[in-house]
């Protein structure tokens, strides 16, 4: 690029940045709430929206493409962990390693307390292996099986898993997202997760308690226990039920917890499902492999029950890779010619006590995701636009990493085109804006984080004569 070039190219106005964005908030509720068209087709178009203002601000077309190809070099990681999570979930269900756990868990665990079973479940998992996805393929997939079959409703098992699973994720010193948020906030990973304990033990409290409470007003009128014994009966039926079956499970875990890299690891399982079905389930390899593609497939005449484990496979992964592809450019663009950056600037002058700080970072960690359209560019881009006022407050580099986990990781899942929203809808088959009501832990460490820094309650500073700077 020329100096002239260089020199041509200016940032968006706060202007043009909102009306991109309202174009493309217009763009994707209409496709997908209006049309019933795609959500990849809206980020597809939304695409061109960012290169035609690219070109507008003096950018060249070729670096505008090499931005977006960074943007999606970035996230693919996502992408092949997702490949390899639907493998495993075909190969699993095929080798009865799912089955099993759905029959165990509803033979032993009581309907009433299953909800708070399952968020507690998910974030043992979630702790001991540092990832929500695999926690979600693995243990949350099952549990949701188990909701099913109690008939629960799936969008409120869902909150469930997923309110256990970040729980075990932010804690974690396994987790790639909360090793990133440390590292980019300049924070000892020690430190960090001490300073998220303040937010998310009360928030497993609270949502622990929702969830108990749901669990005892629902199941009290509405679980048929008849339908349970049923379904055991036709997974025993279908299947070989066996504790041999969950090993897989347990080496996968296992495996994460040694904090071996993902993908191989998942991969791992995935192949022992496959040979668990040959050997336990009397299915021919090739076809037990074959379902590490394109799913496990069921025609038993009972409805539910294909409807049940009918599932997994990398080809049913192919409209969420995507979205996730699509997403990471799109967020990549913006990032390029500065869109997020202006709009979050834009309020500076706002941040003038930790109460506004907390809310406008978790602003900016929330606006990333719906327009970086993936965690990890929240995860990056929030440090980086906000820690400037973090310094001028003198509010400890602690309060910046835990407000960044919560408003980059905690809110990613709830955006329908993110690359955890993405995930999830497609893991558990059910619409991010149906699982969202019931991300109880979410939304309870959201709201500990904004009364924080409103109450300044476990709020530290760099210097303890801070406190008298901080203005109404």
């Amino acid at each position: 690029m020329s100096e002239n070039q260089e020199n041509s190219e200016r940032k968006p106005t706060i202007v043009e940045v909102i009306i991109l964005l309202v174009l493309f908030l217009a763009i994707a509720f209409s496709f997908t709430g209006i049309f019933d068209l795609s959500i990849q087709l809206a980020l597809f178009i939304a695409l061109f929206l960012v290169i035609i203002l690219g070109l507008r601000l003096g950018y060249q077309y070729n670096d505008l493409q090499e931005a977006l190809k960074n943007g999606i070099f970035n996230g693919l990681e996502a992408v092949l962990i997702l490949i390899a999570v639907g493998a495993l979930i075909g190969t699993w269900i095929a080798g009865g390693i799912v089955p099993s756990i759905i029959y165990y868990g509803l033979e032993f665990i009581h309907p009433s307390i299953f909800l708070l079973a399952t968020v507690i479940l998910c974030a043992i998992t979630s702790l001991a292996t540092g990832t929500s996805w695999g926690t979600a393929g693995t243990a949350g997939i099952a549990m949701v099986g188990v909701g099913e079959g109690l008939g629960i409703p799936l969008p409120m098992v869902v909150g469930a898993v997923l309110s256990g699973a970040y729980f075990g994720d932010k804690l974690s010193p396994l987790s790639d997202s909360t090793v990133l948020t440390a590292s980019i906030t300049k924070v000892n990973i020690v430190e960090h997760i001490k300073s998220l304990l303040y937010v998310s033990v009360p928030a497993l409290i609270i949502s622990g308690t929702a969830f108990t409470i749901a669990g005892f007003t629902y199941t009290a009128n509405n679980v048929d226990l008849s339908r349970v014994d049923s379904i055991m009966t036709a997974i025993d039926g279908i299947f070989n039920i066996n504790w041999i079956m969950l090993m897989p499970a347990l080496a996968v875990i296992l495996l994460l917890a040694m904090k071996k890299p993902a993908v191989p690891t998942i991969a791992f399982g995935a192949l022992l499902g496959a040979v668990w079905a040959a050997v336990f389930q009397n299915m021919d390899f090739i076809s037990a492999l074959n379902t590490a593609y394109d799913g496990f497939s069921l025609q038993s005449g009972n409805e539910f029950m294909d409807e049940l484990l009918n599932r997994g496979g990398i080809t049913g992964m192919v409209g969420s890779v995507m979205v996730i592809i699509l997403g990471l450019g799109f967020g990549g663009l913006l990032n390029y010619i500065g869109a997020l950056q202006v709009l979050v600037e834009s309020f500076t002058n706002f941040i003038k006590n930790t109460g506004r700080l907390s809310v406008s970072t978790l602003m900016t960690g929330f606006l990333s995701n719906i327009f970086g359209c993936a965690m990890y560019v929240s995860l990056i881009l929030t440090p980086k636009i906000m820690e400037k006022n973090y310094d001028r407050l003198k509010v400890d580099r602690r309060i910046l990493s835990r407000n960044t986990e919560v408003g980059g990781t905690l809110t990613s899942g709830m955006v329908p085109w993110s690359d955890n929203g993405i995930f999830m809808a497609a893991m558990f088959g059910v619409p991010v804006l149906q699982y969202l009501p019931y991300m109880w832990l979410n939304f309870a460490a959201i709201i500990l984080v904004i009364i924080y820094g409103y109450t300044n309650k476990f709020i530290w500073y760099t210097e303890q004569d801070s406190e008298s700077t901080q203005t109404t």
